[in-house]
């Protein structure tokens, strides 16, 4: 599958409809609830924003890594979660309203959070100072394409087609997981020749990254007494990273023109589908 198409019409189409697959199982009421108690949406984001790039600065300070490597991480680490986190969610039957909720407000924050985290970590990592700024309203544009019309799009069927909703809905979980495969194969083969280098560059810190991350954030939710289901979408949501957009920030010759800082991103976006799909399976084997 050739790399151009599989990042500029495949993915964003897949993704697309995924989280149009996800709105067809949402309605206003559950967005209700989420603002009803905001509890969990403010946890949620006190997690992506703060403990996430606190938690990647110390991984990039204690791993073996090339200041542009370092500075990668930190990329990451200031990204939000992204459509593949309400997947997740959604297959491990985690409260998705509460992730499309924290993915819209985290992705509109980072916007000019992103910035303030890249620059501390060139200027740490680096020793020198960068000028970043991501356009505000074509990252709006984007995040709203990818999550809030669609989603939105499959609310409005929910609401006035329920039974062709009902019906679409049952088979949208084997769908996803058709297009993740898909997905996954197709960066595997465009990188076959580097995908080992680049694991044993920064494989390490990219899992462990993930993984406490995860950890983290359902030790969090835990500790303030949120329901499973709002644990379960804040773990993913914290755990599963924008890949795309810090692999954009990276090496995009709008923003830092560095494509070796966007190994870190690359290597994690294959990680993440299996930690997700770990994680998705002792979820399943909780309930036996």
């Amino acid at each position: 599958m050739d790399s151009n198409f599989l990042t500029a019409v495949f993915l964003p189409l897949a993704l697309f409809i995924i989280m149009l697959g996800m709105g067809l199982g949402l309605t206003i009421e559950d967005f209700k609830r989420v603002w009803i108690e905001p509890k969990s949406v403010l946890i949620g984001l006190v997690a992506q924003l703060i403990m996430l790039p606190v938690v990647g600065f110390l991984l990039a300070s204690l791993f073996p890594l090339s200041p542009e490597l370092a500075v990668g991480v930190m990329i990451l680490a200031a990204c939000p979660g992204g459509p593949t986190s309400n997947l997740i969610t959604y297959l491990i039957q985690g409260n998705v309203a509460l992730s499309v909720t924290l993915t819209a407000i985290s992705s509109v924050v980072t916007v000019f959070t992103i910035p303030l985290v890249v620059n501390l970590a060139v200027q740490t990592f680096m020793q020198e100072t960068v000028t970043l700024q991501l356009p505000f309203l074509k990252t709006v544009i984007q995040i709203a394409v990818i999550t809030i019309i669609p989603v939105t799009l499959g609310m409005l069927l929910n609401r006035y087609a329920p039974q062709f909703a009902a019906k679409v809905e049952s088979g949208v979980k084997w769908l996803s997981i058709s297009f993740l495969a898909l997905i996954v194969v197709g960066i595997l083969a465009t990188e076959r020749a580097n995908v080992v280098d680049f694991f044993l560059q920064v494989g390490g810190v990219t899992l462990a990254l993930n993984i406490s991350t995860m950890v983290l954030g359902f030790v969090l939710a835990i500790l303030t007494q949120l329901d499973i289901r709002s644990a379960k979408a804040i773990t993913v949501e914290v755990g599963i990273q924008n890949g795309t957009l810090a692999i954009a920030v990276a090496s995009s010759p709008t923003f830092l023109n560095t494509p070796s800082m966007a190994i870190p991103a690359g290597i994690y976006s294959l990680i993440m589908f299996m930690t997700g799909a770990v994680f998705a399976g002792i979820v399943q084997f909780q309930k036996r």
